[in-house]
């Protein structure tokens, strides 16, 4: 029976299995994404969330706990310097997974996988949607959603005519 073994083993082995998601890591850490399946990418989430946490603390002890894991150095000093720098105010979350929908050749899932704070795209979004938000309910009342799209629906109207007149 399997009780209470809720990982994903992902068919591999367990030392197979830790490479894997070791060298993933490691290539999360170097390039900031990653394209691989979705299974991979939920795994590796659980794998590397936990080491990502320890570089907010740079003490010795925790570089020799994550160099034990990914056995790379350059990876463990990216990690302690550049993103640990990043996520330092961040408590926790700190990849994100995208789908991309299904691989053409045995149509498995695929995603990219990445850290979240390095994404200059989704930071803009993010940035101006904070700013933007307000709050709507279905009834009628003052600052209905009915009533605030009218006014708007006019304002184009009454520009676009004299636009027309100006290029004439």
């Amino acid at each position: 029976m399997r009780h209470n073994k809720k990982f994903n083993h992902l068919s591999r082995k367990k030392a197979h299995r830790d490479a894997l998601l070791a060298n993933m890591t490691i290539s999360l850490i170097m390039h900031k994404r990653i394209f691989t399946t979705l299974a991979k990418a939920k795994a590796l989430r659980v794998y590397a969330e936990p080491l990502i946490n320890r570089a907010k603390e740079d003490s010795t002890p925790n570089r020799r706990l994550v160099f034990s894991h990914l056995q790379n150095k350059e990876a463990v000093t990216e990690l302690f310097r550049e993103i640990a720098q990043k996520i330092a105010n961040r408590p926790g979350g700190y990849t994100r997974i995208l789908k991309t929908g299904n691989r053409l050749g045995d149509n498995a899932k695929t995603c990219f996988i990445e850290l979240v704070d390095y994404n200059e795209n989704m930071l803009k979004d993010n940035a101006g949607k904070k700013s933007t938000r307000t709050r709507r309910s279905r009834r009628g009342g003052k600052g209905s959603a009915a009533e605030t799209a009218a006014p708007a629906a006019e304002a184009p109207k009454a520009e676009a005519p004299a636009a027309e007149t100006s290029a004439e």
